[in-house]
């Protein structure tokens, strides 16, 4: 991936750039590369053209509502036969921040000649009163922060989008949206799951540098895919190390806010912490370990000049069609390295039936459960941002900014492939090698 395209408004800001990952790196690092940014914006006909006509679309837009509430009212008149709900001149022009840069409006006025105690206010909901930005200015703002511009590139960054005319978007901006992010994470942390059911699950961890404290924080992450197929954040939890006790306060916490429903599988890294901590909360969710994370575990137990062929091998068990394929390749790889490299050979043998879960469930969400890919890869951009900042300024802003980052990510996630079996997986029909079990083969 060169340059991340796309985000709000379409603009293309080349904000990512990575590196050719190591051979056995379990994800991407996303670096951030310097942004430069126009001295001024260059105005062309067709940006005014475009302006223009917007300006005139929002106007007689308005005007229809505000015709379309005086006609809805025209049954309301006095003694004297006069309508009591009429247009009176117009409101105070104002300017709206948008895409195409500023455009200033006008509204028609209404007039209620009722008593006060019977009058409608008319409240625009194409232009409601206090509005000063359009949606996808204010989204602007944070996804250029999230995705790495530093807050003194801010001015120079927006005067180049929507032009050296627009004011009141600055990088003081950004300190109100923080507190506004942590009261939204705060919130999305203590909501109720009762309605949730999670047929997977995908947990990991992932440690950043805080620059006010000497520790590392350790962000523990819980996703899940719905009866629908559809990928969900669950839950961010501030942990210490991937220990038991983390990851048992994050699962006790999803399961008292109403998920009680064990999930079928959770997808998961070779921390000890997550899977002591999962059968004491959800007893019957069974391991799949991630194939990503063992094979660079496995591998950095060999020499660099074997490693190639060994990564090959591996590749072999978990690509299988079935799993008396999957064994014969298994045991092939332990035999070939054995006898010279025991704690390769015991990396993996160690953790075979967690490995080879997967072919007890539909062949179509094998390439789902056999890695904490959903994760990790969305990862590449909370990298991303912490980098640019040399690390988050504290242990809050670093939780809620990987809330917010993977958040946004979810937006981009796709279902699961073949979502419409998840309801044989859900009802306890059973699966060998990828296929349901008939009650003949049974």
């Amino acid at each position: 991936m060169g340059v991340e395209k796309g985000g709000v408004l379409g603009f293309d800001f080349g904000l990512l750039k990575t590196t050719n990952p190591r051979e056995h790196a379990t994800m991407c690092e996303a670096n951030s590369s310097t942004i430069s940014f126009p001295a001024h914006s260059s105005s062309d006909v067709l940006t005014e053209i475009l302006r223009e006509g917007a300006q005139q679309m929002l106007a007689t837009a308005i005007d229809a509502e505000v015709a379309e509430w005086i006609d809805g009212h025209e049954d309301l008149i006095d003694e004297n036969g006069r309508r009591q709900v009429v247009r009176n001149g117009r409101l105070p022009k104002r300017r709206i921040t948008t895409g195409l840069g500023q455009l200033e409006v006008e509204q028609p006025r209404v007039y209620d000649r009722r008593r006060p105690e019977e009058r409608e206010k008319f409240t625009s909901k194409i232009l409601p009163p206090y509005l000063r930005k359009t949606k996808s200015i204010e989204e602007l703002i944070p996804w250029l922060y999230l995705k790495g511009i530093s807050t003194g590139d801010f001015g120079e960054a927006l005067q180049s989008l929507l032009g050296a005319e627009c004011p009141g978007l600055s990088a003081s901006t950004v300190t109100g949206l923080k507190k506004v992010w942590e009261e939204e994470y705060r919130e999305w942390n203590q909501r109720s799951l009762e309605e949730k059911q999670y047929v997977y699950l995908w947990a990991d961890g992932v440690h950043f540098n805080i620059r006010l404290e000497e520790d590392r924080q350790c962000i523990l992450v819980l996703m899940g895919v719905t009866s629908e197929g559809k990928k969900e954040l669950i839950a961010v939890h501030d942990g210490y190390r991937e220990s038991e006790q983390s990851w048992k306060e994050l699962l006790l916490s999803v399961k008292s806010r109403g998920l009680a429903v064990d999930p079928q599988l959770a997808t998961g890294d070779g921390a000890s912490g997550f899977w002591k901590a999962l059968p004491q909360v959800f007893s019957k969710t069974r391991e799949q370990r991630c194939w990503v994370h063992k094979t660079a575990n496995v591998l950095d137990k060999l020499p660099k000049r074997i490693q190639s062929g060994a990564k090959n091998m591996i590749h072999q068990i978990w690509m299988a069609d079935t799993r008396k394929h999957a064994d014969e390749a298994f045991d092939l790889f332990v035999n070939t390295y054995e006898a010279k490299y025991p704690k390769a050979a015991e990396c993996l043998s160690k953790d075979r039936d967690a490995l080879l879960a997967f072919y007890d469930f539909p062949a179509e969400h094998w390439k789902h459960l056999r890695t904490t890919n959903p994760i990790e890869s969305t990862f590449a951009t909370v990298r991303l941002r912490t980098k640019k900042t040399k690390g988050c300024g504290s242990r809050v802003a670093c939780l809620t900014m990987v809330y917010k980052l993977m958040k946004s990510a979810q937006k981009r996630w796709r279902l699961l492939n073949g979502s419409s079996i998840l309801t044989d997986v859900i009802q306890g029909i059973q699966f060998r090698d990828g296929e349901k079990v008939t009650k003949d083969a049974a």
